[in-house]
């Protein structure tokens, strides 16, 4: 892989809490536990350990993090803010918090990389 573009988001997202329990045993067959926190610009969300998020948090983080990258305020579906809302997964366990923190580079559509 060659990246060759710097993205205008980075995004980390942080397990908060869970709906049932204290723990995510037969639950969530990812294990997460509260504090594990991935990070990602475009690509999908990895941890520290370089695992990946679970594929089907991601499916329902993709559209919120394209209407930050489209600039958008997640203050209108919900958020904490601008830039952060909590979702939860479609297992209805773990709650996430995801958190866009602006870099400074030019949006990929408005930037004339082609030019």
């Amino acid at each position: 892989m060659k990246k060759w573009y710097a993205e205008e988001y980075e995004w980390e997202i942080e397990v908060v809490g869970f709906l049932r329990g204290d723990h995510t045993e037969r639950y969530c067959r990812n294990g997460e536990e509260i504090g594990d926190k991935y990070t990602c610009t475009y690509g999908c969300p990895v941890n520290a350990d370089g695992q990946g998020i679970c594929s089907k948090v991601m499916m329902l983080m993709f559209p919120i993090m394209e209407a930050v990258r489209s600039g958008g305020d997640l203050e209108n579906i919900g958020g904490g803010s601008k830039y952060s809302k909590d979702i939860v997964c479609p297992d209805g366990n773990v709650i996430f918090r995801m958190t866009a923190r602006k870099l400074g580079n030019e949006n990929f559509y408005k930037g004339k990389f082609f030019d």
